[in-house]
């Protein structure tokens, strides 16, 4: 069962371009979904938890139904609007007052009606108190009860509308919200066209994100709720990923953006690969973002299917060697299409989300320490013409996501690029940080009673 599907949840639907998305946006209180004047520039539900007259909702902004749509990338957009409806537990209705009442209006009220849910109807772009007169009154022809003017732009009248559809909630519509710190964020990331949104619909056993051959098709970073297993996932589908000479209009550079920002948020990144085509250097571009970042990172080559038995081991060798700054990201073979190694996959996920949250004891930490450094000694320290031994102090873990230490020494300068890494591989082997990076501080301090030897 999805873990948000325990709020109410309430849907923001209309015609494409009436200001669903700046109206989301408004809601969110920043530039979570989308906008500009095209339409259909929203494809994929878009889900944020808020807090409106005191109760926890999950507000989902939706593509723009289409009543006349009938095939293709279109009427795979609707059905997701539809299937948004359909799990929604109150609905409100974004109309243009601008444009005036209009015949898809009247047939989306219609269907919206028969759902017996809760329903508001919520008139946009009335930016003067003299519009609201001549842009509101015709939709009243919808026989809706709930009837308000809004400017999503400006915000009047926008939390009015809301919270009218809030409070028609009924109370057994609430539960309790599961936190943050429960839960282990995912974002999908890769080139257009690898299979995100394939692999995420397969994981859930669904058409929750929209799929098709058009590369591009997913702009929006689409959050979705999972549970299994006992565990609590938050995945997030992202648009693809082209390099900035390449992206191709404002939705895709805007597109790009955001998937930057839900790095930002993630506690683990699932880089997909076409493992059918050649490593491309963009695979590896979208790697390091992902590591600087600080995200913990599960590598997928999919489309495994169309792999023949013979290419098999150059394909991943090529991998390897394309993230060789990475190796220690797992790397898992899998058809989204198929499911074949689907199985295996949550399992490995949970595994190095963990090792990113991974905190280790002081005295723990100051042990392997003492240990590493009586292995392998650092040298000397060099000031002018004296030499002195370098000595470590103490170690002392100071984050996760991803796990970061401070370890004092005397010089700290003097310590080479080599020997940091050796630090950071033994950190690695010994405590499992398979898949995250370390970030590594090393501060010098003068030695002191109770200090390492």
């Amino acid at each position: 069962m999805s873990t948000s599907a325990r709020l109410p949840i309430v849907a923001i639907v209309g015609r494409p371009n009436v200001g669903k998305s700046t109206l989301f946006n408004r809601y969110a209180g920043y530039r979570r979904a989308l906008v500009a004047n095209t339409p259909g520039l929203t494809r994929d539900r878009i889900a944020e938890e808020l807090e409106i007259a005191g109760r926890r909702i999950l507000l989902v902004d939706t593509a723009g139904l289409d009543p006349a749509a009938e095939r293709g990338l279109a009427a795979a957009v609707q059905a997701q609007a539809e299937s948004a409806v359909a799990d929604a537990d109150a609905i409100l209705f974004v109309v243009d007052g601008k444009a005036g009442l209009l015949p898809e209006d009247e047939a989306i009220a219609r269907t919206l009606r028969r759902t017996k849910k809760p329903l508001a109807l919520a008139v946009n772009k009335i930016d003067q108190p003299s519009h609201h007169a001549e842009r509101v009154m015709e939709f009243h022809r919808l026989g809706l009860d709930r009837i308000s003017g809004v400017s999503a732009e400006h915000g009047g009248g926008a939390f009015d509308a809301l919270e009218a559809l809030v409070d028609a909630l009924p109370e057994a519509a609430e539960s309790n919200v599961i936190g943050e710190d429960d839960e282990i964020r995912i974002t999908i990331v890769g080139r257009p066209n690898v299979g995100k949104s394939s692999l995420l619909n397969r994981l859930l056993g669904e058409e929750r994100v929209v799929v098709s051959e058009t590369a591009g098709t997913t702009r929006d970073a689409v959050d979705t709720a999972y549970e299994r297993d006992g565990e609590r996932f938050i995945l997030v589908d992202t648009a693809g990923l082209r390099r900035p000479g390449r992206r191709a209009g404002t939705g895709e550079r805007v597109g790009a953006l955001m998937t930057v920002r839900s790095l930002e948020r993630a506690q683990l990144a699932l880089l997909v690969i076409d493992a059918a085509e050649t490593f491309a250097d963009q695979d590896a571009h979208i790697a390091r973002l992902i590591r600087d970042m600080g995200c913990a990172a599960v590598v997928v080559a999919n489309k495994w299917d169309l792999v023949s038995r013979e290419q098999r081991r150059d394909v991943l060798a090529q991998v390897e060697h394309g993230l060789r700054f990475m190796s220690d990201a797992p790397t898992i073979s899998l058809s989204a299409k198929t499911g074949a190694g689907i199985d295996k996959l949550f399992p490995l996920l949970t595994r190095v989300a963990k090792a990113a949250g991974l905190r280790i004891g002081t005295a723990e930490l100051n042990r392997w320490l003492s240990d590493v450094v009586a292995r392998h000694d650092p040298g000397m320290a060099r000031r002018g013409h004296s030499r002195r031994p370098l000595k470590f102090l103490y170690a002392s873990q100071v984050g996760v996501h991803p796990p970061a230490f401070v370890i004092f020494c005397t010089d700290a300068e003097s310590i080479l690029p080599s020997y940091r890494r050796f630090l950071e591989n033994r950190l690695r082997e010994t405590f499992g940080f398979d898949g995250t990076p370390i970030r590594l501080y090393l501060r010098s301090r003068r030695r002191a009673a109770g200090d390492l030897d």
